[in-house]
């Protein structure tokens, strides 16, 4: 419901009360976002989104009712432009290749014969550019050799597209959610008439060109001891039938820095149709070590070979405890939220130890804490009826005990899989926007980019001056050598990252 200001009561009182009860239902909607949001990872997912949307549609409602009991301050008008590709009034900058000045035939003087001129629309932040790469063309007085300087390499052979454009596009699609149609649209009002078309063309032809960068990054995840594993739906376009299927993205993580390991974080996406156990099977198939998630019965298959150990996360079994609570304000559920805070007060202590020292105070401080847990859990359990909320939410816990302790024998593992669902949020929040992939080869692409990313973020880079830097070599950058471009091995400058953000 939006106000107009004509229809606000003039007495101060009524307003005041109107302002009130606005704020009051404004907080009403955010608790219960949030308490939405708490399980927007778990297997009731799905169902949420469409509850979250409308209560987000609700709660700006409201914001921007209570926003226009004050006159909005009209923007400046802004020029368009409605000019097609390289307009003229995009600003140039020229680029001369020039050749050796003596002719590499003979050594003879060279004498200039003419030129090749090519454009390539690039983009820098809130603007558009046309960079003019100029060929000169010299030839020998004696002997009528021909000098000139190799055109420099596209990301794309014979594209219009720099390499900072498909990054923008890129980032724009995975880490702003904006879908092509309507980058398409918004570089129309720059005067620039690129179709979704040629954008979808870019995407595909730039996903390619990294496809030995993104096989790089997952054998560099998959080789660490520890991994931490989740998934996400995402809607597919099923083809023939214009409707949509649930398909999955599913992350791995690598990041041991809360362990004191200085090895590169980094995050690898895979895409599947659907949720059967084969595909993380197969994802993890060249792995061995511990593999940190949920309780996905999926997984079974990988434990029962011994090669992989589970770790189960905490912040799940917190998670169902404190719907107990919230739902029934159970002081026994406080309790519970109580034993499980004092957990985690111990790994802030130790976050960035290494793993014996980990060890050491978790076995000393933690363990017994997990020992008394455990009896009164137990003890509870008794009391309780199993098929309650109450009883399952110390079932959930107990049938996976082992798993949830084993932390306290491994200092390199952590207490919850809270890494593996950061990397997920980003998917999360476009799947508002892009509604749905448009197959599943769209669905792979996506993986590969925001595998690149989730990793560039890891480490620090913005992953839009990262692109760039990626795509300005990755052309003829050596295959074999292709792990010099992960993003721990590459040092942006200032320059670089203000360009690019």
């Amino acid at each position: 419901m939006t106000l107009a200001t004509d229809s606000l009561p003039n007495d101060l009182q009524s307003l005041k009360a109107l302002v009130s009860a606005q704020r009051a239902e404004i907080e009403r909607l955010k608790m219960m976002i949030a308490k939405l949001r708490r399980t927007q990872f778990g297997r009731s997912s799905e169902q949420l989104e469409a509850m979250i949307d409308q209560l987000q549609l609700s709660l700006e409602e409201l914001q921007v009712s209570q926003a226009e009991m004050t006159p909005p301050v009209e923007p400046a008008p802004r020029a368009v432009s409605r000019r097609k590709p390289l307009p003229e009034h995009l600003p140039r900058e020229t680029r001369v290749h020039q050749p050796e000045s003596q002719c590499t035939g003979c050594g003879g003087t060279l004498r200039h014969l003419g030129e090749d001129v090519s454009e390539v629309l690039e983009y820098v932040p809130a603007r558009f550019k046309v960079i003019r790469h100029v060929r000169p063309k010299w030839v020998c007085r004696c002997c009528e050799h021909i000098a000139q300087v190799p055109a420099p390499s596209r990301p794309i052979a014979r594209g219009l597209a720099g390499a900072g454009l498909l990054a923008h596009v890129l980032v724009s699609k995975v880490v702003d959610h904006l879908p092509l149609y309507r980058q398409s649209e918004i570089y129309a009002r720059e005067g620039v008439d690129l179709e979704r078309s040629t954008l979808a063309d870019w995407v595909g032809q730039s996903s390619q060109l990294l496809r030995p960068l993104i096989n790089a990054l997952g054998h560099h995840v998959m080789s660490g001891h520890k991994v931490h594993a989740d998934d996400t739906p995402i809607g597919v376009l099923a083809p023939g039938n214009g409707k949509t299927k649930t398909a999955r993205l599913w992350t791995y993580v690598r990041d041991d820095r809360s362990a004191g390991d200085s090895t590169p974080a980094a995050v690898w996406f895979a895409y599947s149709p659907d949720r059967k156990g084969q595909h993380p099977r197969a994802h993890l198939k060249s792995f061995s070590g511990i593999l940190q998630a949920d309780g996905y019965a999926g997984f079974a298959q990988l434990y029962a070979t011994g090669t992989i150990q589970e770790a189960a996360c905490w912040a799940h079994a917190r998670r169902k405890f404190y719907d107990v609570y919230t739902d029934q304000a159970s002081p026994l559920a406080r309790e519970v939220l109580q034993r499980i805070a004092a957990l985690y007060a111990i790994e802030s202590e130790i976050r960035g130890q290494p793993p014996d020292q980990r060890k050491a105070a978790r076995q000393s401080r933690a363990s017994p804490l997990l020992e008394q847990l455990h009896a009164w859990l137990n003890q509870t359990l008794t009391q309780v009826s199993k098929k309650s909320a109450w009883g399952g939410a110390i079932l959930y816990a107990l049938n996976r005990w082992q798993a949830l302790t084993r932390y306290c024998d491994d200092g390199r593992i952590e207490i919850d899989n809270n890494a593996a669902e950061r990397a997920l949020r980003a998917v999360a929040l476009g799947r508002k926007n892009y509604l749905f992939a448009g197959s599943d080869a769209g669905g792979e692409r996506a993986a590969a980019i925001y595998s690149l990313v989730g990793t560039a973020k890891l480490n620090g880079l913005n992953p839009q001056a990262y692109l760039t830097y990626v795509l300005e070599h990755i052309a003829e950058h050596p295959v074999n050598r292709v792990g010099e471009l992960l993003p721990w091995n590459i040092s942006l400058n200032h320059t670089d990252l203000c360009e690019a953000a």
